[in-house]
């Protein structure tokens, strides 16, 4: 039944039937807020890749402890902070 779905001859009718509807005036404005639209999308969709490359890349260091090293005569903010406050 639909072998042949679209063929030419259905896209022209199509053509001439969006052409009546929206008339010839609206269709290049149309056209303009499409193509705007792409393109907005187009580049949100290549920050958001971008900005995941960025944030997986992040990811693995971000996870990692943070080890602060210290030389035997240095006492850090933490031990201070330790020293100072037994309560805990």
């Amino acid at each position: 039944m639909l072998r042949n779905g679209l063929e030419p001859w259905h896209l022209l009718v199509v053509a001439i039937m969006i052409i009546l509807l929206f008339g010839s005036k609206k269709l290049p404005e149309a056209a303009r807020g499409l193509g705007k639209s792409m393109r907005i999308l187009k580049s949100e969709a290549k920050a958001m890749k971008e900005d995941g490359t960025a944030h997986s890349a992040a990811a693995p260091a971000e996870s990692a402890p943070h080890v602060v090293q210290s030389t035997p005569g240095e006492t850090t903010a933490a031990q201070q902070t330790a020293e100072s406050n037994p309560a805990h």
